[in-house]
Order: C-alpha cells, then structure tokens, then sequence
C-alpha cells in the first residue's frame, strides 16, 4: 500500500509545476495592474492638476461653465456696445466665441491650459478664430487697460480686489460685465436674468464715483 518514491516524485512534479507557473503568472498580472494603476494615476494628475491648481492660488476660482442663459444675458449687455471684449476666466471660451459670433474682437485669460486649447479648438470649429485669441493667464499679472468691455465669472473672495485693478486699468468708457457675483462697492448701470443667471453691468464712467453702494436709511420718526 505504499506508493514508491520515484512514482510519488513523478505524480507531484506537475502539481509543483502547475503552482510555479501560476505565481509566475499572477506576478506578472500583478506588475502589469501596478503598471497600469501607476500610468493611469499619473495621467489623472496630469488633467486633474491644471483645474485643482487655480484653486491652491489666494483666490479660489474653479470652473464652473456659463449656462445658456448666462451667455444670453451676457450678450444683451453687450448689445449696443463696440469696442474689444475681454472675458477674465474664460474656462471653455464660450463667452469669447458668443461674442465673436456678434462681430467682437473677443479674448480669453484662463489659467487652466487644457481649457485654453479646447477653447481655441472650439473657436476654430465654429470659424470664429480669427476674431477669438486666448491666452494662458494669472488675470492678476494681466493689465486690461485695451479693453472697453471686459466680462468677470468670479467668485465672491476675488470681487473686491479685483474692482479695485479694474478701476485703476480701464477707461471711463468702458463697460464691466459681472456674472454670478456683483461687484461689492459699484451700483449696476444694468442687470438682467434671475438667480445664478443673473448679470450685472457697470459703466466704469458712473460707478468712479460709488465708493459703496450701501444706503443710509433714516428712521421714521413716531408721531
């Protein structure tokens, strides 16, 4: 009832095999998920970087894109006006290229280069690069002193550093386009839309001289 040794030798050597080709498989399934995982991290940081970027800078302004409407109102502030349009923070460049469309020379300042060059592909694809240019840009290193009309998507934080560069920059004729947010000191010339769609227009020639906007208000007095 005993199984010989050579015999014994011979009916595990395949099972010995079987095992040693089976870590050599998982090892090599193991360096190519590592591999794969590795690669596919470092593409991640390489899209993801660009966007969380702006945010580790003194002002947090993250992408969030126009909605239809907030172009449209956009636009009907623009209407009437001639000159050049700036939009600060131009994320995909649809306000860049709506404004094209109208007959503006229209450029984009954007931090985040992957959204610069699809915002450039974008306005060659509807045939408005010509009028349309957009540069990669910290807005605080940028003057924007050429510009009559600049539109702003900011975010509250930025408001009132940012009026107070615009207001040192441009003309008295110029007109400032603020989405989302309004400007902290200035009184609207214009407004249109409702909630987050909501745009304010300022004429720099009328809001030079608001230092603030709040109103005093004078107590009725009990008779």
């Amino acid at each position: 009832g005993v199984m010989p040794k050579a015999l014994a030798t011979e009916s595990h050597a395949p099972l010995l095999r079987g095992n040693s080709e089976d870590s050599s498989r998982r090892r090599r399934w193991g360096l190519l998920v590592t591999g794969g995982v590795g690669g596919a991290l470092v593409a991640l940081y390489a899209v993801v970087t660009p966007f969380v970027t702006p945010a580790l800078r003194r002002v947090c302004l993250p992408f969030v894109p126009a909605t239809s409407t907030q172009v449209e109102n956009v636009l009907k502030m623009l209407q009437g006006r001639s000159g050049s349009v700036a939009d600060i923070g131009s994320g995909d460049g649809r306000i860049v290229i709506a404004a094209a469309k109208r007959g503006f020379k229209a450029v984009g300042y954007e931090l985040n280069p992957w959204l610069v060059w699809y915002s450039r592909y974008r306005a060659w694809r509807d045939g408005v690069h010509h009028n349309t240019k957009f540069y990669i840009s910290d807005l605080w290193k940028v003057s924007f002193s050429c510009y009559t009309n600049v539109v702003v998507f900011g975010v509250p934080q930025m408001m009132p550093e940012l009026e107070k560069k615009l207001k040192e920059e441009l003309e008295c004729n110029a007109r400032i386009i603020a989405c989302r947010f309004p400007f902290p000191c200035w009184i609207p010339d214009h407004s249109t839309g409702e909630g987050i769609d909501t745009v304010w227009a300022y004429d720099l020639k009328h809001s030079r001289g608001y230092e603030t906007k709040s109103l005093e208000i004078t107590p009725v007095a009990e008779s």
